[in-house]
C-alpha cells in the first residue's frame, strides 16, 4: 500500500484539538483511513461490529468488488482460472503469487503426491470418535492433531517449515475428509494412489472399495475440481480471520488451519449449501413446483419466519461470480449422470427465475450465491450432505494457509487483539452476603 496526498482529519464538538490522520491506497479498491495512532493520542478507539468497516491486514492474496460481483485470485478473474486451471495451479498461484510454468507445475505435483498419505497412528485417533459424529467434528480433531505427528515443520520463524507445513496440509486433506467418511459408514480407509489427480485421487478415496476396480468419472472430476476453485480463498472471510487471528499468537500452522474449520462449521458461512439443499428438499417434500410461488411469498413476509438460503451474500451486492460457473457445472454433472430432470435441480432454476424476476428480490439485490448450486452438484456426485462443509475446508485449506504465511512474512503482523465498549458494572466493592 502506498500513502496517499488525502489526509482525514477527524474533529471534535467538544473543544478537543482536531487530528490529521494519514490515508493509504492499495492497488484497487478503496481508500483506508489509518487509526493506529488514535487511541494514543485521543484516548478513543473506533467501534466497529462484525469489522465490517476495518482492515485489519494487508494483503495481496485475494481481491473482492462486491458491487461489481468481481473475485480475482493475485489479480486474475476467477472467471477465467475456473476454465483454464486445474485446483493445483490455484494453488501453486495462491501459494506463490503467479501461475506456474510446465516445470513448476510438474514438481508442485510431485510435492503434494508425495505427501498425501498420513501417519498410520491418525488411524488409532480417529477410532476414538463416535461412528454418527459430525464430519467437522472429526475433521477439526484430525487437523489440530496433525501438529502432534508432524512436529518437525511447526516453527513459524523457518520460511522452509511453513512450506512443508503448507504442502502438507494441502496434501493431507483430503485423504483426512475420504478418511472420516469412510469411517462414518464403516467401510476400510482406501489409500492414495499417486497416478492420479489430486481430485480424481479424492473421489477414488472416497467411493472406492477393496472389492472392485474404481473408474474416476472425468465429468465428476472436473466439476469437484472447479468446486475446490471456486473456494480456494474469499479474502478476509470469518474462517480466514480466524485462522489469521489464531495464527498471530505464534502457534503451529495445524493448530491455526483446525481453528480455521472449526470456524467454517458455523451455518452462516461454511454450512450454508447444505443448508440449501435442506431447503429445497423441505420444498419438493410439501409439495415441490406447485409450491415455488407461494414459498417465495413467505420468504418475502417477514412475519413468516421462512428464510430463503442460498440467495444474497454480505459481500457480493450484484451476482456472485462463482453461482454463475456453479451453474453451468451442475448442469454438465447432472446430464453426464442421467440426472437432467433431477427435482432438486428444477427447484432450484425455479427459485432463480422468480428472484432474478420479483421486484421485491431484485431490489434488494437477493442474487444466487456459489452455495446454491454447488450443494446440487455434491449431492449429485454422491457426497453425504453432513459432508458439504467438510469438502469446503479441504479447498479453502489452501487459501487459509496461504493467508497465514503471509500475515508470517509481514513486518507490521502483531498478536490480533481487538477492544471493545465495556458495558457491564463499574467498579464496585465486595460485601459479605
Amino acid at each position: 500500500m502506498k500513502l496517499s496526498d488525502t489526509k482525514a482529519t477527524l474533529s471534535f464538538s467538544n473543544g478537543k484539538p482536531s487530528m490529521d490522520l494519514p490515508v493509504y491506497s492499495g492497488s484497487v479498491g478503496p481508500d483506508v483511513i489509518d487509526i493506529r495512532k488514535l487511541y494514543g493520542q485521543t484516548g478513543l478507539f473506533t467501534y466497529d461490529p462484525g469489522f465490517m468497516s476495518t482492515a485489519a491486514c494487508q494483503s495481496s492474496i485475494t481481491y473482492i468488488d462486491g458491487d461489481k460481483g468481481e473475485l480475482l485470485y493475485r489479480g486474475y478473474p476467477i472467471e477465467q482460472l475456473a476454465v483454464n486451471c486445474d485446483f493445483m495451479d490455484i494453488c501453486y498461484l495462491i501459494l506463490n503469487g503467479d501461475l506456474p510454468d510446465g516445470e513448476q507445475k510438474k514438481d508442485f505435483d510431485n510435492q503434494v503426491t508425495r505427501h498425501t498419505m498420513v501417519n498410520e497412528q491418525m488411524h488409532f485417533f480417529l477410532r476414538g470418535f463416535r461412528r454418527d459424529a459430525h464430519p467437522m467434528a472429526v475433521l477439526t480433531g484430525l487437523v489440530g492433531g496433525l501438529s502432534a505427528f508432524y512436529h518437525d515443520s511447526t516453527d513459524i520463524t523457518n520460511p522452509m517449515h511453513r512450506h512443508i507445513s503448507a504442502i502438507r496440509l494441502i496434501a493431507k486433506m483430503p485423504t483426512l475428509v475420504a478418511m472420516a467418511y469412510k469411517y462414518s459408514i464403516g467401510q476400510p480407509y482406501v489409500y492414495p494412489q499417486n497416478n492420479l489427480s489430486y481430485t480424481g485421487n479424492f473421489l477414488r478415496m472416497m467411493f472406492a472399495n477393496p472389492c472392485e476396480e474404481y473408474v474416476v468419472n472425468p465429468v465428476v472430476e472436473k466439476a469437484l475440481d472447479r468446486i475446490f476453485i471456486l473456494h480456494a480463498d474469499h479474502e478476509q472471510n470469518a474462517s480466514t480471520s480466524t485462522v489469521r487471528l489464531c495464527g498471530s499468537s505464534g502457534t503451529n500452522p495445524f493448530a491455526a488451519i483446525a481453528a480455521g474449520v472449526a470456524c467454517l462449521w458455523g451455518p452462516a458461512h461454511g454450512g450454508a449449501n447444505e443448508a440449501c439443499l435442506n431447503m429445497l428438499e423441505e420444498i419438493q417434500a410439501n409439495g415441490g413446483m406447485a409450491k415455488v410461488g407461494e414459498f417465495m411469498e413467505q420468504v418475502k413476509d417477514k412475519n413468516s419466519g421462512v428464510r430463503l438460503m442460498g440467495f444474497g451474500h454480505r459481500v457480493y451486492k450484484n451476482y456472485d461470480p462463482r453461482a454463475k460457473l456453479m451453474q453451468q457445472t451442475c448442469k454438465e454433472v447432472l446430464a453426464s449422470l442421467g440426472l437432467e430432470s433431477d427435482p432438486l435441480f428444477k427447484l432450484a432454476m425455479e427459485l432463480e427465475r422468480i428472484a432474478l424476476e420479483d421486484p421485491y428480490f431484485v431490489e434488494r439485490k437477493l442474487y444466487p450465491n456459489v452455495d446454491f448450486y454447488s450443494g446440487i452438484v455434491q449431492r449429485a456426485i454422491g457426497i453425504p450432505t453432513a459432508l458439504f462443509t467438510a469438502i469446503f475446508s479441504l479447498a479453502r485449506t489452501v487459501g487459509w494457509i496461504a493467508q497465514w504465511n503471509e500475515m508470517l512474512s509481514d513486518p507490521e503482523y502483531k498478536i490480533g487483539r481487538p477492544r471493545q465498549i465495556y458495558s457491564g458494572e463499574s467498579s464496585r466493592q465486595y460485601k459479605k452476603k
